[in-house]
């Protein structure tokens, strides 16, 4: 299956290697377009590419006027002044200008109205590459403020223009991949929250921008044999659930439980080297590189624990000469007394060390804070079954019982509470207070309660009200399956599962997730079925059995104002049992505490939010435009002495085997580290922040946001491609409400 990581490291490789071509240039980057490259591609790769240095455009840089340079700039205004000083300078000789995204109309012409400029500049190249592929199928745009943005009450003026910016990082990811899909979107029944048209104007921006890049770029979408792909735009209020249920596979249990810190790379403080004279704490990162954790993450943890154990027994009979054959490799505390005997072994004492201590630790909370109590009244509230799939009894005496039990910590007890609060589809305002007291509860939390209102739930109703039962959005599974007999404590599923499952089989409700445009026909619908292409002339028959998953049709989802990493472990099992690659893409990830957070702060006063919106524009730094600044001999053209941010200055850089051939395809927010605890003390989340909702929209050009499409016509511009239980029901349960 294709990678977005990968997708986006080729598309920023072969760009530079098609304009280096065996000439060395220097590469200069801003601080948003650095983070962007420093996420996909190594240093190294980059400056085998005829890069000699790297540089900011921030910072302080020779003069080097004998040698060109490629710029690799986010489209920000300061970021364009600093590069106007650059040219006034004449810092570089010649400048190769590639965008990580559209330049604002207003901004090109700054540039092409510039003599010094327009002297200057050899190549000028829009590569929509303004996101973060996380996992080969999740992407993120390290935004956490677009929950705020798009869900508070008070800042209508921020919606629009965050919208617009959201649709062409959507629409950079499709060109990435490049699909030119149907675009889908969720349209809540009987709505009766101001954000209910968010989904609908968002995917219509969307499908604008889409449109405008295929008139300008006659060669996309590429040749393929896949039918067109769909993108669905929805929105968290499609499923309040997911984000608030305790899951208990690898990852998802692991963000929620353990202090993970999450930033531009996730890392997890751990102990190395346990028991020896050489112990220490070692933060380690955890990502794609890391094989245990990739072939894990989406395990329940009853498997991954046995899968860990049984990988590590594998290895100790393969390697008897390095191990006492009479300790017992059964249990995880053997294992890592075991481990910490294995100095031949560095690497891999490391990678198990750090996911078995993971494990231990995500089960010393499920046990010692009644989490299989606390999941069994989720799992009832979430499903409206109880595990005989029967509708549930005396839940709210389960609740209460759990509310007043001292073990259970607050944020377990309000995600209760709130799981309460969505299945009754509301109480009365006096049994809210009555659950806060039980649960010991300040007051303020009613108005995280009520700030679900915003999202679409039913909080409050009247004691004379009719008793509501809202229709589900998706038919609930009314039998027991193997799995959920084996795992009665994860027998929810994420509505993005079950719609993802409806896609997959060409039966997705048009009237709740409508087409921006209609299709003519239900060739939609087949083409999800069908194995063949119908852009191919190829029949059925012809297709070779080991592409199957390339020519599947690809699904894309994006998730406004976050998704949960249930709803990422979704898409990948989708993928595997229907055989096509399904992508997630969000604004950020949530923990269970961050959305709590959030939640409570679409209350807060806009002024004390400090959203980015409401902070000083950043200035380009003063040292740029310094006329005394003294010009340093230039350099010859050639390797430099400085090969790369942060290098030791040494020899000359080996010389370039050749011209590398063109490449095969053309092509901010720095997000909160915060990863709420509720058994531990939590760090500070990095943002309270939220902003306004509102949907009146004014009408926009064919170009979205660009205006007049003048963004697009220089005459040196191409575009390439981005690229509880009843006591006397409560059955005997083994490991995770296993039943025995």
């Amino acid at each position: 299956m294709v990678s977005a990581i990968q997708e986006q490291r080729d598309i920023i490789l072969d760009t530079i290697k098609s304009i280096t071509r065996g000439d060395w240039k220097v590469l200069v980057l801003d601080e948003a377009s650095k983070k962007i490259i420093d996420n996909v591609v190594k240093e190294d790769d980059i400056l085998n590419e005829n890069i000699a240095n790297i540089e900011k455009i921030e910072d302080k840089r020779e003069m080097n006027p004998d040698m060109d340079a490629i710029y690799i700039l986010s489209p920000q205004p300061h970021i364009v002044d600093c590069l106007m000083a650059d040219f006034e300078r004449r810092r570089y000789r010649k400048t190769f200008l590639v965008w990580t995204a559209l330049l604002d109309p207003q901004m090109r012409r700054r540039i092409d109205t510039s003599r010094q400029a327009q002297e200057q500049l050899a190549g000028f190249e829009t590569l929509s590459i303004d996101y973060f592929p996380r996992e080969s199928h999740l992407i993120t745009f390290r935004d956490p403020w677009s929950f705020p943005i798009l869900y508070h009450p008070a800042c209508n003026n921020l919606v629009r223009d965050h919208m617009q910016i959201l649709a062409q990082k959507i629409t950079g990811i499709c060109v990435s991949l490049g699909e030119y899909p149907k675009v889908r979107y969720y349209r809540p029944r009987n709505p009766t929250h101001e954000a209910s048209v968010l989904c609908g104007h968002l995917a219509r921006f969307v499908q604008e921008e889409l449109d405008a890049y295929a008139q300008w770029n006659q060669n996309f979408p590429p040749p393929t044999t896949r039918p067109p792909g769909v993108l669905v735009i929805t929105d968290r209020s499609m499923d309040l659930v997911a984000p608030i249920i305790h899951e208990f596979t690898y990852q998802a249990m692991a963000h929620d439980l353990l202090p993970i810190k999450d930033t531009d790379k996730v890392y997890f403080k751990t102990v190395v080297n346990e028991g020896r004279a050489d112990q220490q704490e070692k933060e380690m990162e955890i990502g794609e590189k890391d094989k245990i954790w990739v072939e894990n993450r989406h395990r329940h943890m009853k498997d991954t624990i046995e899968k860990l154990m049984g990988d590590f027994q594998k290895f100790i009979d393969e390697n008897p000469h390095f191990t006492n054959s009479e300790q017992d490799a059964t249990s995880l505390n053997a294992i890592k007394d075991m481990l910490a005997g294995l100095p031949q072994f560095q690497e891999l004492k490391e990678a198990y060390s750090l996911h078995l201590n993971m494990a231990q630790e995500c089960m010393n909370i499920f046990q010692h804070h009644k989490l299989p109590d606390i999941a069994s009244v989720e799992q009832s509230l979430a499903t409206g079954l109880d595990e005989d799939f029967r509708k549930p009894k005396n839940l709210a005496d389960q609740l209460v019982r759990l509310l007043d039990d001292e073990s259970i910590g607050n944020q377990d007890r309000l995600r209760l509470i709130m799981l309460y609060i969505i299945f009754r589809d509301g109480v009365i305002l006096e049994d809210i207070q009555r659950l806060l007291a039980h649960a010991s509860l300040p007051t303020q939390d009613t108005e995280t309660l009520m700030n679900l209102e915003l999202l679409g739930a039913h909080t409050t109703k009247a004691l004379r009200d009719p008793k509501r039962t809202p229709q589900p959005l998706f038919p609930p599974k009314t039998a027991p399956t193997a799995q959920s007999e084996e795992y009665a404590l994860s027998r929810f599923e994420p509505m993005l599962k079950l719609m993802l499952e409806d896609i997959a089989k060409g039966a997705l409700d048009q009237t709740t997730f409508p087409y921006v445009k209609p299709p003519l026909d239900n060739s939609e619908e087949m083409a999800a079925q069908s194995q063949a292409s119908l852009r191919s002339a190829k029949p059925t028959w012809a297709k070779n059995r080991t592409s199957t998953v390339e020519n599947r049709q690809r699904i894309i989802v994006f998730m406004a104002g976050g998704a949960s990493f249930s709803e990422s472990r979704a898409c990948y099992e989708i993928s595997q049992s229907r055989g096509r690659d399904v992508f997630l893409a969000t604004s950020h990830m949530l923990t269970a505490g961050l959305y709590i957070k959030q939640v409570a702060d679409l209350s807060q006063d806009r002024r004390r939010l400090d959203l980015p919106a409401d902070r000083p524009k950043p200035k380009a730094p003063a040292h740029l435009f310094e006329r005394n600044e003294p010009r340093l001999a230039a350099l010859p053209a050639g390797p430099r002495q400085n090969a790369g941010l942060g290098l030791p200055k040494g020899g000359p850089l080996p010389k370039s085997p050749g011209a590398p051939s063109p490449p095969g395809k053309s092509p901010s927010y720095n997000p909160s580290a915060y990863n709420p605890n509720p058994y531990a003390t939590p760090p500070v989340p990095p943002t309270a922040s939220l902003a306004a909702l509102s949907m009146s929209s004014r009408p926009i050009t064919a170009n979205g946001a660009n205006g007049d499409g003048s963004g697009t016509k220089g005459k040196l511009e191409k575009k390439s491609k981005y690229s509880k239980d009843d006591g006397a029901e409560k059955k005997k349960r083994g490991f995770f409400g296993s039943k025995k």
